[in-house]
């Protein structure tokens, strides 16, 4: 049986208590966190090697903080001019923590970065959500 992205989305059905443009950017940030998690294991389950200390170094090498700062660099170009408002929002917010192997600047970047897609993911935007996490994959090779 086929479900729809609407099915889908249901299963979560707790609207946030305010709109997401009025919501703090660190908690965007902590939904977003979550999303791409999720985004991330359902691709790297999607291979073939389904060892649970493979699934967990393949997904590391999209979440950590490293990862998404370098991916947010590749992305601002394609960024609207409200998502890059959002991207500052997050850049911005003190969070009061620090990353564990990554620098300050990297780990404000990161939470920059889950913050946009706190935001698309509140805002229910979800072909401009896939189109920019789709970005964080390798891309096939165009070689034949």
């Amino acid at each position: 049986m086929s479900q729809s992205l609407s099915d889908i989305v249901n299963l979560f059905h707790f609207p946030p208590s305010k709109s997401p443009k009025l919501l703090n950017p660190l908690v965007l940030a902590y939904i977003g966190d979550a999303v791409y998690e999720v985004y991330i294991r359902q691709y790297v389950i999607s291979g073939t090697n389904h060892r649970p200390n493979h699934l967990h170094k393949a997904a590391t090498q999209f979440v950590s903080a490293k990862a998404q700062s370098k991916l947010l660099e590749r992305l601002m170009p394609m960024l609207t001019e409200e998502e890059i408002d959002i991207v500052k929002r997050g850049r911005n917010a003190k969070s009061g923590t620090t990353a564990k192997n990554a620098d300050v600047l990297e780990y404000r970047h990161s939470t920059a970065f889950e913050c946009l897609i706190g935001y698309l993911y509140y805002q229910q935007s979800f072909d401009r959500l896939r189109e920019i996490l789709d970005v964080a994959l390798p891309q096939p090779s165009s070689e034949a």
